[in-house]
């Protein structure tokens, strides 16, 4: 694993207004003249110059005993769909498991063992969590280079090092991030619009969440440091159609787009400094995306903020889960971009 050794002068947690500016020069996709290795628009990060665990640091012991106080009734609710075959996989990602048996005997009490076999993309179908080595930007160096740059200032050789991928990242793994035990906050979105689902390609403003949460006996200032953030736009319903569901090849099939949020939204859950944000949709953000922004950079790469993707928040939304203890642990997957997971809430 690499690890870089402690800069002579670290950048201090930035406030929210620091964070905006920074995820500004993002989003108009700026490309400073100034930014070297140590030092760029999104680097060094607030949670010191050689982290990985990103927002997951916000899920501090206070944090957790305080979650762990919210349940009443012991109520749980699976947040995550099942891994089968048929569920939709985004583009050309693949699902195979297969059940091996050993050879059968035929003496007496001996038995057989059952085992099964699988290849697919781990981390990247089904209700997956979406690590910090999922996604870089590109951007121009002060030696005029052009670099993939991720959470941290950790560059794309960097993560693949000299195994060029091999065995997984040598930087930013799930297995870096630290367990979600904490406050989970669902905003219902379809619930509020009266519109189940939301329809393809509707993005979510902050209208929207201000409305939903008043709906909820809430507001956005409700919200804090550490909280999960839930958005439910009603698209699990369309899990069973994996071509109307599954918006890579938007126009394809039944195929077109899928509600979500935007710039505007994640600037907002940014400044909130959130551990984790999930939708039940296939990328949280909507799609086809109406600018220029792209919403898992922004989380990524700023404050470490990963997400859980392809969700199903039905059950928790019509029994009204606003707020409740959320669980979810990816799995320690040395180098995974991302991973399977099973997140769950508890009220």
């Amino acid at each position: 694993m690499i690890r870089r050794p402690p800069r002579s002068t670290p950048k201090p947690s930035s406030a929210a207004s620091d964070v905006y500016k920074r995820q500004l020069l993002l989003t108009v996709g700026a490309l400073a003249n100034g930014q070297t290795r140590e030092s760029g628009p999104w680097w060094p990060g607030p949670h010191g110059p050689a982290d990985e665990a990103g927002a997951s640091n916000y899920v501090t012991p206070t944090k957790i005993l305080q979650a762990l106080k919210i349940p009443m009734i012991g109520q749980t609710y699976e947040l995550g769909h099942i891994y089968e075959q048929g569920m939709p996989l985004y583009g050309d990602r693949s699902w195979y498991m297969n059940i091996m048996q050993s050879a059968s005997s035929r003496f007496g009490d001996e038995g057989i063992s059952l085992s099964e076999y699988f290849t697919g993309h781990i981390g990247q179908f089904g209700t997956q969590f979406d690590g910090l080595g999922h996604q870089a930007g590109n951007i121009e160096m002060a030696d005029g280079s052009v670099q993939s740059v991720f959470y941290n200032g950790y560059t794309k050789d960097e993560l693949l090092g000299a195994n060029l991928g091999r065995n997984g990242l040598e930087a930013l793994g799930v297995e870096t991030m630290k367990p979600f035990i904490t406050r989970g906050v669902l905003i219902d979105v379809a619930g509020y619009k009266n519109t189940h689902p939301l329809p393809a390609g509707y993005e979510v403003t902050m209208d929207d969440v201000r409305g939903a949460l008043a709906r909820q006996g809430m507001s956005e200032h409700s919200i804090a440091q550490g909280d999960a953030v839930l958005f439910n736009y009603g698209w699990a319903m369309n899990w069973g159609n994996p071509s109307k569901y599954n918006d890579s090849r938007v126009g394809v099939g039944e195929n077109e787009g899928s509600p979500g949020i935007f710039a505007e939204v994640t600037r907002w859950l940014i400044s909130k400094k959130i551990s984790i944000v999930g939708a039940d949709s296939c990328c949280v953000e909507v799609r086809p995306r109406p600018g220029p922004e792209n919403v898992h950079r922004m989380l990524f790469l700023g404050e470490g903020i990963p997400m859980i993707e392809n969700m199903n928040l039905l059950e928790l939304a019509e029994d009204e889960g606003y707020e409740f203890l959320f669980l979810t642990l990816p799995e320690r997957l040395r180098g995974a971009t991302g991973s399977m997971v099973r997140p769950i809430a508890i009220r």
